[in-house]
């Protein structure tokens, strides 16, 4: 948990995918994150956080569905969305927190 809470204090977006292994929909967003990751770089950084082997991890931050993905910056939540979100979308959402001050 505590290389957890260092990655999401970054200065740069962290995207944290929380998923399941059993969950469907959390398998679609896999490709997705590869598109995002593809378009950005390295001027965002994108974790994966299984909920079942991570619970603290997933209750600190009120996740009850998955896939939830939650952009952070500087250890502060600036974004969330539970279910599969399309790449343009997530790519605007990162772009968008990559200048904004947090």
């Amino acid at each position: 948990m505590n290389s957890f809470q260092q990655v999401i204090h970054s200065d740069k977006p962290v995207l944290v995918d929380f998923f399941a292994t059993w969950c469907g929909p959390c398998k679609m967003m896999s490709p997705i994150l590869e598109q995002v990751k593809h378009a950005l770089g390295d001027a965002v950084t994108i974790i994966k956080v299984d909920v079942d082997k991570n619970p603290q991890a997933a209750s600190a931050y009120q996740v009850q569905g998955v896939p939830t993905l939650i952009v952070f910056k500087n250890g502060k939540v600036l974004w969330r969305q539970s279910g599969v979100v399309q790449a343009n979308m997530l790519i605007n959402v990162l772009k968008q927190h990559q200048t904004a001050a947090a």
